[in-house]
């Protein structure tokens, strides 16, 4: 039960974080800096989803020599 208010309570927060950042991405829009903002967002998830990958690819090797033991 606590680790579900405490998540609604974060979800909530962030939110909340959101609806106040609206005249800063105007003010991006309006510059043309949008792109590079969502450059760096797609970025930095690219790199994360690539490092998991590469993480899974290395688990597995290692189950594999550890059930030929």
């Amino acid at each position: 039960m606590k680790k579900i208010t405490s998540t609604l309570a974060l979800l909530l927060m962030f939110i909340t974080a959101i609806g106040q950042n609206a005249e800063m991405a105007d003010q991006f829009r309006a510059n043309g800096k949008i792109y590079v903002v969502v450059g760096v967002i797609v970025l930095i998830f690219s790199v994360l989803f690539s490092y998991l990958i590469y993480m899974d690819f290395r688990l597995r090797r290692i189950e594999k020599e550890v059930d030929e033991k």
